[in-house]
């Protein structure tokens, strides 16, 4: 029913603060907008507890041409609203198939959560407002340590470990000092929202760094092997660079480039601090840097996290979720953004390139992704990317699906934008559970990895020429 795809609209827009549920309702052209808004706004009210049922249902998986947002419209009028509309057409048919295990994952989370009534499973995080708590991330820095050092070190300490999480329900259950593995990144812990690492010494020592999941997303995706060349062309404050200095296990070349003096040398001493021995600062314009530059002659991978709005971020969320970026800051965002894009798709000898902003807003995202690969001719493509990830790129364009978006409510991480490009000539990247195997340490090489700490770092300063 077109009922249905209206409201996974309005919602998406809802989610990347093109207007208000009723603002977005009027201007849908969907000629009866009582029931639309009606709809739209309970899928809302009841979010928090759809997404844990999909979740755990495994439904965008088993579905994967579902976009999540009509999943949480067609799940919530298949369990909690008053049944398909007008026969419900191929989405009853679709939901049919998958309904005895939605409705045995709703009477599971009722029974865990000691209630009776669907009502009682409205929770403060799903009411107006107020974003979902999303968990303490916390990554293994492994060029110091390994996680099943970390882990045993929490465990000594009184935590209590729950092994690897399976859902996004598991990450959302963790209270007290309670921790669980990340069931998509190997060196992440996951701690509850109220978790405080600032002052832990493992922290303050380099062993652990505090990022968010979402964030970790793009060094991951872009997996230099050992060796390699990389570019992170808008490096500070560094989170990301030496996650790929992990990746390489400081055997390559990593060239970072920020303009921001300030923000360089606080990435220094991050970097020092992480045992990175392999990058090398420059302060100055990524734009300036030239193609045909001898020392960057083997760089295969780039790193492109830009300037960007932040809408995505939860401190901005909080501070006041109702103010969006006016227009003329997202053109200027945008421009600047795509003119980094094109420049970065000009190295010569680029394999792989990974875009990433923490904005929430189109313009940003697929609107440069797009307007960038229909001006590389052919050159570049969209990789297929982390298919079973929940969130995926807004239908603006044939192949955005490939690209991954996150945020409170889908994916319990901060807002975040992610696309993986590839030179065309070459040959895909490797499926992505033959690529998560290559990350995921075997039990034994986990059992003989032990604490080593990092010879001292060294870190060049240079101008950018």
């Amino acid at each position: 029913m077109a009922l249905y795809a209206a409201a996974a609209s309005v919602l998406a827009g809802v989610e990347e603060r093109r207007g208000s549920v009723r603002a977005l309702v009027y201007s849908s052209g969907f000629q009866n907008v009582k029931p639309l808004y009606a709809l739209v706004c309970e899928t809302q009210r009841f979010a928090a507890v759809l997404d844990a049922v999909i979740a755990r249902a495994g439904l965008l998986r088993a579905e994967k041409k579902l976009r999540p947002h009509l999943a949480k419209v067609l799940v919530y009028e298949l369990l909690l609203g008053k049944g398909f509309r007008g026969g419900g057409g191929r989405w009853k048919a679709l939901m049919d198939r998958h309904q005895a295990r939605l409705k045995a994952e709703l009477a599971r989370l009722k029974v865990q959560r000691h209630v009776s009534r669907n009502e009682d499973l409205l929770e403060a995080e799903s009411k107006p407002g107020l974003a979902p708590k999303v968990p303490r991330y916390v990554r293994v820095n492994t060029l110091k340590t390994c996680t099943d050092d970390a882990v045993d070190y929490f465990k000594r300490k009184g935590f209590s470990y729950q092994g690897r999480a399976s859902s996004l329900e598991d990450l959302r259950a963790l209270e007290g000092k309670h921790f669980l593995l990340d069931p998509l990144l190997p060196e992440l812990l996951v701690f509850p929202a109220q978790t405080d690492l600032h002052d832990h010494p493992l922290y303050l020592a380099g062993h652990l760094l505090l990022q968010d999941k979402a964030s970790c997303l793009p060094a991951m995706l872009l997996a230099p092997p050992p060796g390699s060349q990389v570019m992170d062309a808008c490096a500070a404050p560094g989170n990301k660079t030496s996650h790929l200095a992990a990746l390489l296990k400081n055997q390559g070349k990593i060239f970072a480039f920020d303009l921001d003096a300030k923000r360089l040398a606080t990435m220094a001493t991050l970097l020092a601090r992480a045992g990175v021995s392999c990058c090398e600062l420059a302060e100055g314009d990524f734009l300036a840097v030239s193609p045909s530059d001898p020392r960057y002659a083997q760089v295969q991978y780039i790193l492109l996290d830009p300037s960007c709005s932040g809408s995505g971020m939860l401190s901005r969320q909080l501070e006041d979720p109702a103010v969006a970026p006016s227009e003329e800051r997202l053109r200027a965002l945008a421009g600047f953004q795509l003119r980094a894009l094109r420049h970065a798709l000009k190295f010569p000898a680029l394999q792989r390139l990974v875009y990433s902003t923490c904005s929430l807003c189109q313009e940003e995202n697929e609107d440069v992704i797009q307007e960038a690969l229909q001006e590389s001719s052919g050159a570049f493509r969209l990789a297929p990317t982390l298919p079973s990830w929940p969130h995926r790129g807004l239908n603006t364009f044939p192949g955005a699906e490939h690209c991954l978006r996150a945020s409170p409510e889908t994916t319990l991480t901060g807002g975040f934008f992610i696309a993986v490009i590839e030179r065309a000539e070459v040959a895909s990247s490797a499926p992505q559970d033959e690529a998560l195997a290559q990350l995921t340490p075997s039990s034994a090489a986990r059992r003989k990895k032990r604490r080593k700490a990092a010879s001292g770092p060294g870190l060049n300063l240079l101008p950018c020429s």
